[in-house]
């Protein structure tokens, strides 16, 4: 089974590299194609364009920035549309609007194609060392599942489309939420005086320790902003979330907040910039 990869950024570069590491068969292509040099290297194919990847794929695997970047390389609403995704499975794995999947779906399958929902919950880290945990819905979910096996050390199917960004949504909410709850934390221990050093070994003694609060305290005692998941990538999923919530009449009341506030690191510059960046909006309004 010949499989393709469009969108070797931040994420996907090092996904498709585990995917070309472990002996898949991989065609890849990214708008920029420096970035694919690594996958070349590693005995991938680098094609051309969009078109060529899907021609010679049974099963073409997305992880693209937005929903324009998705539409854009699998020409949908024009003719190139259906030769590129009929008689082949179309796995999305990037975080998109649940409604957008849903209509992508039903366009794909009208179209003689199949598709799968796989967005994938982790940051750049975890998909460096094959760690990040994926997310399925779709009616062709046993065909990709064994596929995501180099770049995830557990998969759970979440039923019809759209439930597996539904719970990445839901996943992120917490993420979010927890990240910047540590970031005023740490502000308000440095500003007390304490040793962030020892605030950081306090905390991760504790039983609110995880991966997430060890790697992001280690982050911000070095004042390592180097990003794993960007503020700018931070502020559009909470932008998800909060539409979802929305669009469900649910309340998100620490969501809304945590929005502002990457809203505002954002305009201060740090977009580009780790998500524990938040800590300088914090910052600034004290």
């Amino acid at each position: 089974m010949r499989v393709g990869f469009l969108g070797l950024g931040v994420m996907g570069q090092p996904m498709a590299l585990n995917l070309a590491r472990a002996g898949t068969p991989l065609v890849v292509w990214n708008r920029t194609p420096e970035r694919a040099a690594p996958l070349a290297d590693a005995g991938a194919l680098v094609a051309g364009g969009p078109a060529e990847v899907f021609d010679v794929s049974d099963v073409v695997l997305l992880m693209l920035a937005d929903e324009t970047a998705v539409d854009d390389v699998l020409g949908r609403g024009t003719q190139a549309f259906s030769a590129r995704v009929a008689g082949r499975v179309t796995v999305h794995m990037g975080t998109t609007a649940p409604g957008y999947s849903r209509g992508l779906v039903a366009d794909i399958e009208a179209a003689g194609g199949r598709y799968v929902e796989a967005p994938v919950s982790g940051s750049r880290i975890p998909a460096v060392k094959g760690e990040l945990v994926g997310l399925l819905a779709g009616d062709a979910v046993d065909d990709v599942r064994p596929l995501l096996a180099p770049m995830c050390h557990q998969t759970f199917v979440c039923g019809p489309v759209p439930n597996a960004l539904l719970m990445k949504l839901a996943v992120n909410l917490y993420l979010i939420t927890m990240v910047t709850g540590l970031a005023e934390a740490a502000h308000f221990a440095g500003r007390q005086g304490l040793d962030p050093r020892l605030f950081e070994a306090v905390l991760a003694a504790g039983p609110m320790a995880s991966s997430v609060s060890r790697g992001k305290a280690a982050k911000l005692v070095a004042g390592d902003f180097d990003v794993q998941a960007s503020i700018a990538n931070v502020l559009e999923n909470n932008r998800l979330v909060a539409e979802a919530a929305r669009a469900a009449g649910l309340a998100s009341p620490l969501l809304d907040v945590c929005h502002a506030l990457y809203g505002e690191a954002a305009s201060l510059g740090h977009g580009p910039s780790d998500m524990i960046a938040v800590i300088r909006a914090i910052e600034a309004r004290s």
